[in-house]
């Protein structure tokens, strides 16, 4: 048994094994998932389900999509109410807690240390209630997306208490862990594989993610480090 990891881009992944699930829908404006190819149409009759982390756009842009064609997308309780409230017709609300399932998926919210809101055209934010990560444990494999967050402690007890055999971890900085903090999250969380993202979309989060590999081989860590391009599948054994 195994899943298959699918890059979009920036922090959109696809997870599919005997159902397909999309993690923080970011693809019309985002640069890597144009430049591999990757566009709402083509994507929708394959989705079985949708996940969002947070309410910033370059994790919740084509939520509504999907949404108002009818997948089920889950979201903490303020973003699954801002998506129904806006035509998406199956939403399931939730918050960081404990294990549930959804389609066949389970699933577990974890905290984040980041923000979550959408800004209107006048510039007024509109809170879109914490910002969180996500196990998702499908065909007996569990990937832990960790959303955008800085690092903190407790990550350690998701990497106890769930065991996750893939984490993707940000490395960009400025809005979210840099190299050094992602690879001080992947030892407190010690999965199998860690693949780096949410880096090199625009110049400010600009990153060369073979110093994260190299920095946690350096480590000495029981974790293999990953590369993913936008476009590129890696498989995951359970």
């Amino acid at each position: 048994m195994g899943v298959r990891l699918t890059f979009v881009g920036h922090a959109t992944w696809l997870v599919e094994g005997s159902k397909t699930v999309l993690i923080d829908p970011f693809i019309t404006s985002n640069p890597q998932a144009q430049a591999a190819g990757f566009t709402v149409e083509d994507l929708l009759p394959r989705v079985d389900l949708v996940v969002i982390t947070h309410g910033h756009f370059d994790h919740i842009e084509n939520a509504l999509d999907f949404g108002r064609a009818g997948v089920p997308v889950v979201g903490l309780f303020e973003v699954a109410q801002y998506l129904s409230a806006n035509g998406a017709t199956n939403t399931v609300g939730c918050n960081i807690g404990g294990w549930f399932e959804v389609e066949g998926v389970g699933m577990v919210f974890t905290p984040a240390v980041h923000s979550s809101a959408l800004i209107k055209e006048n510039g007024e934010p509109i809170y879109l209630g914490n910002p969180a990560g996500v196990v998702l444990e499908l065909d007996g494999v569990r990937v832990y997306h960790t959303g955008d967050t800085g690092l903190f402690g407790d990550m350690a007890l998701v990497g106890e208490l769930y065991s996750p055999d893939v984490m993707l971890v940000p490395i960009g900085s400025l809005f979210t862990m840099g190299i050094p903090e992602a690879v001080k999250a992947v030892e407190l969380v010690r999965p199998k594989v860690a693949i780096p993202m949410h880096y090199n979309t625009w110049p400010p989060i600009a990153q060369n993610p073979e110093e994260f590999k190299a920095a946690v081989e350096a480590a000495g860590l029981p974790t293999q480090v990953v590369i993913v391009n936008p476009g590129e599948t890696v498989e995951i054994s359970a």
